[in-house]
């Protein structure tokens, strides 16, 4: 006999554990849609032979399996973590998928409400927190540079994309006009940035 209501437990454990990812993606993030939604999958499977797997045993415990999940979770997300030039990168990503594997289980437990109101409140987090960030952290800086520091530019503006937020390029008179909105956060500061444009040869910097 095929029981829906454990299929039903699954999907809906992919799916908000899918939504999350799909954030996370927008956002150009390590784990996107797949890894958030496998790991509420695989969450709430393991949440369900811990309940029914095993329950023909003459020592039963429902929640062994389970609380496996929340410590194996841990290895994942460390995986998520980039430690580079004395900065910690991913924890929010490896945070979600905590949360993620939170939603797998309750989904697996039958706690659909429950399950669904933690994915909502993760997603408000995730957005709105972004929204203020970028509102209070936001500056604009316009640089000027030669045709020649093109390509320079160039490679600087792709190894702080994830601190850029907008960028315009223009040419007028063989001089280009760079003109930025960088989000300022505790890995990048304002600084950082200006110091590496003072490698190439540019003629200001506002």
């Amino acid at each position: 006999m095929i029981d829906w209501e454990l299929i039903l437990r699954l999907l809906v454990a992919g799916l908000l554990g899918g939504a999350i990812g799909l954030e996370r993606s927008f956002r150009a993030k390590e784990a996107g849609v797949r890894t958030h939604f496998l790991v509420a999958l695989g969450s709430a499977m393991f949440m369900l032979i811990s309940q029914y797997g095993f329950s023909g045993a003459e020592r039963f415990d429902a929640a062994r399996v389970a609380a496996q999940v929340v410590s194996g979770i841990g290895f994942l997300g460390a995986g998520i973590i980039i430690f580079q030039k004395n900065t910690v990168r991913g924890l929010t990503t490896a945070a979600g998928l905590w949360v993620a594997s939170a939603i797998g289980l309750g989904c697996g437990a039958g706690l659909y409400v429950l399950s669904g109101t933690t994915c909502i409140l993760a997603l408000i987090c995730l957005e709105v927190m972004h929204y203020i960030l970028l509102r209070s952290g936001s500056k604009t800086m316009e640089i000027v540079f030669s045709s020649d520091s093109e390509e320079k530019v160039k490679a600087i503006l792709r190894t702080f994309k994830k601190e850029i937020e907008e960028e315009s390029l223009t040419c007028s008179e063989g001089r280009y006009r760079v003109r930025l909105a960088v989000i300022v956060r505790r890995s990048t500061t304002i600084e950082q940035i200006l110091e590496r444009f003072k490698e190439v040869t540019v003629d200001s910097i506002g």
